[in-house]
């Protein structure tokens, strides 16, 4: 017997989907809510990364330090993270250890509906603000992070920080740790209202994988969370204002060149997504690909790259040099050149080798429960249709050089947003 997909809806709208594999050594299990940064009013931006913090700050039955050595007791593998587009708290364990109290399931239930107490979230509020400033000593984060939000609609002559919010921005420019002013800003109380709205049966998923009693299963979870109420949540999909934009910044922390990016791209229900998967591979792909052997391998960067990343009716096409400040317009012209030659380079041997590596990928992520888990989980969180491993690679297998190359005519790298950050003068 195989990998078997089941899946059950509650009473209050909590949807329980399950890749049952009898054969599996381990069982996996993930609470997906369809909420992240995009989903903040600006005010309130980064509540989604801090309330994934304050869950496991303790709950009516557990405080934080039982939460931890419950998980540690059971032998599980869990964590926890937050997205634009999704938060998810998961644990992998032994199957015994799924059911039953103080399994996996029990734990993680229980998490999700936290104390949300006061004095825990004020001693947190400093650990996110420690956080954020770890991120601005990495000069790609910094970048990246300035180049979202102005690609979704910021004005480049803003603070770059952001103490103040651009009514022009688009949600998709939110920071997911936030900004100093926004987490500083945050009351309990607004973080309280965020997760009674978004934190709904009706917005969340339970994804399981691997060796699970199924039946079992629902029944744990509907006796966690089938008093939970449905609210409604909905995500709002206004078009994004794009144009083409550039800014510089200037720091004293870095003594390099970098340059980003960021162009419109196929989002995460548009089948041209595996076009747009290869393509950026073939452009930006480690070791192997037009970027890597144009500059890095010349000595001209110590970086290039690309990637794409699908969201929710949205997409991004991204690219990163890194090299010596003097060297960057250089590097970024041949950028352009040959992201401009693509269309007409790129081959069919291109392809094959793309395909394999990411039939590779596929494969490796979907062998273990707890990659099976989240792939099921975040496939749920764009569109709840079941579509197989098997069946995900036959689409990048029949990616054709006509497939890429129409992509290209259709989503032509622009419009663009560039950003750039050089040492200060």
């Amino acid at each position: 017997m195989g990998v078997t997909f089941i899946e059950h809806t509650l009473a209050n709208g909590l949807r329980i989907i399950a890749e049952v594999d009898p054969h599996a050594h381990s069982a996996a299990a993930g609470y997906f809510v369809r909420t992240g940064a995009r989903d903040e009013a600006s005010a309130v931006m980064g509540v989604s990364h801090f309330l994934e913090h304050m869950m496991f700050k303790g709950t009516a039955r557990r405080t934080a330090e039982r939460i931890n050595a419950d998980f540690d007791r059971i032998g599980a593998r869990n964590n926890a993270y937050t997205s634009h587009e999704m938060t998810c708290f998961h644990a992998t364990v032994l199957p015994d250890r799924l059911l039953g109290e103080g399994g996996a399931l029990d734990i993680l239930g229980d998490m999700m509906r936290p104390a949300l107490r006061e004095e825990d979230f004020t001693t947190e509020k400093n650990v996110i603000l420690e956080e954020i400033a770890m991120y601005q000593d990495n000069p790609f984060w910094v970048l990246y992070e300035r180049a979202v939000e102005v690609h979704y609609g910021a004005d480049p002559a803003r603070d770059e920080a952001l103490a103040t919010i651009d009514a022009g921005m688009h949600p998709l420019g939110h920071r997911v740790l936030g900004t100093k002013a926004s987490i500083a800003a945050l009351s309990v109380e607004q973080m309280r209202a965020y997760f009674e709205h978004r934190y709904s049966a009706d917005n969340t998923v339970v994804a399981l994988a691997g060796k699970v009693d199924f039946d079992a299963a629902v029944r744990e979870i509907e006796r966690l969370s089938g008093s939970w109420a449905r609210t409604g949540a909905q995500r709002a999909h206004a078009a994004p204002p794009y144009a083409d934009r550039d800014f510089t910044l200037r720091s004293e922390k870095v003594n390099r060149g970098y340059a980003l990016m960021l162009t419109p791209a196929p989002d995460a229900n548009d089948p041209r997504r595996y076009a747009a998967t290869l393509l950026a591979q073939a452009l930006g792909g480690p070791d192997n690909s037009r970027l890597h052997w144009a500059l890095v391998e010349t000595g001209l960067a110590e970086s290039a790259e690309a990637g794409f990343d699908p969201r929710d009716r949205a997409g991004e096409l991204l690219v990163f040099v890194s090299c010596d400040p003097d060297r960057l317009d250089e590097c970024w012209s041949i950028v352009e050149r040959e992201a401009a030659a693509l269309r007409d380079t790129v081959t069919h041997d291109d392809l094959a080798r793309i395909r394999a590596k990411a039939a590779t990928g596929v494969t490796v992520a979907g062998e273990r429960p707890g990659g099976r888990m989240q792939r099921l989980g975040r496939q749920w969180m764009y569109r709840p249709e079941y579509t197989t491993l098997e069946e995900e690679l036959e689409r990048i297998n029949a990616v054709t050089l006509d497939d890429v190359r129409a992509l290209l005519g259709d989503v032509p790298l622009r419009p663009r947003t560039v950003g750039r950050m050089l040492p200060a003068q």
